[in-house]
C-alpha cells in the first residue's frame, strides 16, 4: 500500500459544528485546487486533511498550496459560492516577492487560504510512503 504525503505535516484534524455545510465548503475549494478528496457520512480527507464533525470546532488557520494565480482565484471563486465569507480576495501580498493568495473563512470560522509562491522548481510533487506488512 502506498500513500503519498506532504513535505511537512502529518495530518491537520478539524472539527466542524456542521459536518454537511464543512464538508460542501472543502467539496468546492479542492474541486477548484485540483485537488482530490474521499469522504462518507461521517468525514472528508485530502490528503494530509481530515474533518468530522465534533465539539468544539476547530479555529486555525490552513494554507493549501495552489499551482498558479488563476487557481487561486477559482479558489476563492468556489469557496464563497459554497459558503464560505471573504477574508482577502485574490491578490499578491507582501510576505515575500512572488506571494499571491485569498483568504476565506470557513462554515466554522477557521481561515483558509489558496497561495500561489510564483514559479518556482520542487524537489518532489510528494513523499511516498510504501507500508510493509509486519512480520509474525
Amino acid at each position: 500500500m502506498q500513500v503519498h504525503r506532504g513535505r511537512l505535516i502529518d495530518h491537520i484534524h478539524l472539527r466542524a459544528r456542521n459536518l454537511e455545510a464543512t464538508k460542501r465548503f472543502y467539496r468546492a475549494v479542492l474541486e477548484a485546487l485540483g485537488a482530490p478528496f474521499n469522504e462518507d457520512d461521517a468525514h472528508l480527507d485530502a490528503d494530509e486533511l481530515w474533518i468530522d464533525a465534533g465539539e468544539p470546532a476547530t479555529h486555525i488557520h490552513l494554507a493549501f498550496l495552489a499551482k498558479d494565480r488563476e487557481t487561486v482565484e477559482r479558489f476563492h471563486r468556489a469557496g464563497l459560492a459554497a459558503g464560505g465569507r471573504d477574508n482577502g480576495g485574490p491578490g499578491e501580498r507582501p510576505y515575500h516577492p512572488g506571494y499571491y493568495a485569498a483568504f476565506l473563512w470557513d462554515p466554522d470560522g477557521n481561515n483558509i487560504e489558496a497561495v500561489y509562491h510564483g514559479p518556482a522548481e520542487r524537489s518532489a510533487d510528494s513523499v511516498v510512503f510504501t507500508f510493509e506488512t509486519p512480520k509474525g
